[in-house]
């Protein structure tokens, strides 16, 4: 390299490439030799959506583009270690990031360059075209199970913490799908779907006992997977029989599906939510780390997770017994642990997670904050937890909405008061896309 020739610094996401992105190379090849920092799937998933394409698919694109010289991981949203190590005369990037979230970031760039005399060089924005747009037209396209089923593993890798919605139909999907806030500059939205035999029982008017069986559960999961994209983490409850998990396996795994909960109690399910208020009888060690060996022999790839459910603190038991039980299943070959329990404290969850990494600092925890609701999941990740998954409430909300709305068309013997507790009915005609 010319010792003589000025280094220019690209950092982007380089999930979809469109003009937009090609003419910022166009323009940083002018000013010297074209250095990209491509972000890491952590570093974009801080503040949005994760990428479509991971960092080594998204970094062999780029290095094969016109005009960059050099590809490197830039690990952070923040810039600055990489502009430490890279020194560059000239950080390129569109002028969209003059304002929003990344506005603070531009100002720490400037900063850092101040201290050797480098520059920032806006680029106007390329106009009729940007990521966000074609994201949502890969949205309208819909995925493949393949994608959808590698897609939670991602998230794990690349998260502080993965946050899941239970869902029951394909509108509940839509929900978890499309909503999303902006808190602090960051967006924020649900990661994946957990499809809750809870919710997929009290919705047909059954007992949340496994009356609901493996395919008429799958029909309502096939609506929420027609129209969204996010991955599901299925509700296995225990899992039946060894002989019939292996099926179940295969066949959430053919259909995209990234994992299954199983919970390691035997007999007739009774809901966790009971604790000792209804008998809830474990299975032994030895026979449900039987059924996930099983279930892991039956499985055809290495990305679908089946995630073993501990039901110590649901029936009475210790920390110690959870942990006993929860070293043994992940030597079973168990993906991951969800620990349960019904104490509104959640101190028995926290000292669980936190002698659960003393032991094993990787395997995925899993929690359903029903209960101790108070805890952030801040708080969570602190403790260790990957995944939380909010179990019920979509349903838990419709509920009472629907019955308020049919006692009041009863009392007045008309709609008309109804309808201020009423989507209009032009705005559901638009929810759905293709309804015009």
């Amino acid at each position: 390299m010319d010792k003589t020739e000025k280094i220019v610094y690209v950092g982007m996401s380089a999930d979809i490439i469109h003009p937009g992105h090609l003419n910022i190379l166009h323009e940083a090849s002018k000013y010297g030799r074209v250095i990209v920092g491509v972000l890491t799937d952590e570093a974009i998933a801080s503040y949005k959506r994760l990428p479509y394409l991971n960092y080594e698919q998204r970094s062999l694109v780029v290095s094969n583009l016109k005009g960059v010289a050099e590809v490197i991981p830039q690990p952070t949203l923040d810039y600055r270690p990489n502009l430490e190590k890279v020194r560059p005369d000239f950080v390129v990037h569109g002028d969209d990031w003059k304002d929003g979230v990344q506005a603070k970031t531009r100002q720490q760039v400037i900063d850092k360059l101040a201290e050797w005399g480098g520059k920032v060089i806006d680029v106007p924005y390329t106009k009729g075209i940007s990521s966000t747009m074609l994201n949502e037209r890969l949205k309208e396209i819909g995925t493949t199970p393949d994608v959808r089923l590698k897609r939670l593993r991602r998230l794990i890798n690349a998260k502080k913490i993965v946050r899941i919605c239970e869902s029951h139909n394909g509108l509940t999907g839509l929900i978890i799908e499309n909503t999303s806030v902006t808190v602090n500059n960051v967006k924020r939205e649900f990661d994946g779907m957990w499809a809750s035999s809870l919710t997929d029982s009290t919705s047909k008017g059954k007992p949340d006992i496994e009356a609901v069986d493996l395919t008429t559960r799958l029909h309502d999961l096939n609506d929420a997977l027609e129209v969204t994209t996010k991955p599901v983490i299925y509700d296995g409850d225990t899992g039946g029989k060894p002989e019939h998990f292996v099926f179940t396996v295969r066949t959430l795994e053919r259909l995209g599906v990234s994992a299954i909960i199983i919970e390691d109690k035997v007999g007739l399910k009774k809901n966790s939510l009971f604790g000792t208020d209804a008998i809830q009888t474990q299975d032994s060690i030895e026979g449900f780390s039987a059924k996930i060996r099983a279930g892991k022999q039956a499985q055809i790839t290495s990305d679908f997770m089946i995630i073993a459910r501990c039901e110590s603190l649901i029936a009475g038991k210790s920390v110690d017994d959870a942990l006993e039980r929860c070293m043994a299943y992940v030597q079973a070959g168990a993906d991951g642990i969800m620990i349960h329990s019904k104490h509104r404290t959640g101190e028995d969850i926290k000292e669980f997670c936190l002698r659960f990494r003393e032991k094993d600092p990787n395997t995925p925890l899993v929690v359903v904050p029903t209960t101790y609701n108070h805890i952030t999941e801040d708080e969570l990740a602190e403790w260790g937890v990957n995944i939380v998954i909010y179990a019920n409430h979509l349903l838990r909300a419709a509920y009472p909405a629907m019955v308020k709305c049919a006692e009041s068309i009863l009392a007045n013997g008309r709609s008309l008061e109804a309808n201020d507790l009423c989507m209009p009915i032009k705005q559901i005609l638009e929810l759905i896309p293709g309804t015009k």
